[in-house]
């Protein structure tokens, strides 16, 4: 380990990452004090790293006593003297042990290399937090940059760093080209193998909450709540809402005139349809809101089960009420927490 390269690679890094070299040298140090502990068996690692001045000295304490048990950690008073002739030593001083950094072992170099590159992981991860906080659980506007054909992959732009929307986190069926503006919902900052970056998604549950919030003032203003979403991303969604004024209707405002609220948000997650239904504290009537546009005749909870029913519908609203490969049942059962067994008025089901 050369001193002089140490330093150059430091400033190379701290430069690079935009990283506070106080910070980078605090990793490093919690690096090499791991390294050493390990490669030296002691508990009592010093440091002096000055990169102005191009100083870097690592050293350990060891206790002096009459008879030394652990040399990692003791030194003889006649040894200590050595080290340092002019000092007066005692039993019981702390004797500074000088390392020479050109001669840390191998396997001491190998762990403060990893420990090194995970502290400024996660420096990179706090900086990138501290940039986009505020971006965080939001929905934004993004412009594609480019485009993998291979893996589906695009690269959008988000305050002038390039930011991966996955396949995955796509909406099923929809097609992104360069150069389209389209909105993404940020779950998250995360720190891959190659280094920190934004999660975003077109899928997430909440980027419908967030797209109605941008379209319905009610709901921006506190007045409508949304409770739940449960989606089926490309295919639909259901949207449970709750108006804090009586005079306030919860599903108009998020349909808007004309549908014309309702509309924006489903043309910007590419034609996916949304239900709007009321939220209720009675179990039994969030259930019935819940299979619209399906009616419903009965809710019966079970007792002694956890959170399921059994729900009848009139036999011609069977299909209706089960839906498309059964996704309007499972999008009401997500939505309600509800295991929910729906049964025919006559009591003749076949399936």
């Amino acid at each position: 380990m050369n001193n002089n390269e140490l330093f150059e690679a430091m400033m190379l890094v701290a430069e690079e990452k935009g990283i506070d070299t106080d910070t980078l040298i605090e990793k490093i140090q919690t690096a090499l004090t791991i390294a050493i502990k390990k490669d030296y068996r002691s508990d009592n690692v010093k440091f002096d790293i000055d990169i102005k001045k191009g100083k870097f000295d690592v050293c350990i304490g060891k206790l002096i006593v009459e008879e030394v048990e652990d040399s990692a950690n003791q030194i003889s008073l006649e040894d200590a003297k050595k080290i340092s002739k002019t000092k007066k030593y005692k039993i019981g001083d702390e004797c500074i042990v000088k390392l020479n950094t050109r001669h840390f072992g191998r396997i001491a170099a190998q762990n403060a290399k990893q420990v090194v590159k995970q502290g400024i992981k996660e420096v990179e991860r706090n900086q990138l937090i501290e940039q986009w906080g505020s971006l965080q659980n939001g929905a934004v506007s993004v412009r594609v940059v480019s485009a993998d054909a291979e893996t589906g992959d695009v690269t959008v732009e988000i305050n002038g760093s390039e930011v991966t929307l996955f396949r995955r986190d796509q909406i099923p069926g929809e097609e992104i080209y360069v150069g389209d503006n389209i909105k993404v919902y940020v779950s998250g900052v995360s720190a891959n193998d190659r280094q920190p970056t934004l999660r975003i998604s077109r899928t997430h549950n909440n980027f419908i909450k967030r797209l109605l919030e941008s379209e319905v003032p009610e709901i921006y203003d506190g007045v409508v709540e949304i409770k739940a979403v449960s989606r089926e991303a490309g295919q639909r969604s259901k949207v449970a809402v709750f108006s804090n004024d009586e005079n306030v209707d919860a599903v108009g405002s998020c349909i808007g005139p004309s549908r014309s609220r309702i509309s924006k948000v489903c043309e910007e997650i590419n034609g996916e349809k949304i239900d709007v239904i009321v939220y209720s504290d009675d179990p039994k009537e969030f259930v019935r809101q819940a299979l619209k546009p399906a009616d419903v005749i009965d809710v019966d909870i079970h007792e002694g089960e956890l959170r399921a029913c059994t729900v009848i519908v009139p036999d011609n609203q069977l299909s209706l009420a089960i839906g498309n490969k059964g996704q309007n049942a499972k999008l009401a059962a997500r939505l309600t927490g509800f295991k929910i067994d729906i049964r025919p008025e006559s009591g003749f089901y076949e399936g």
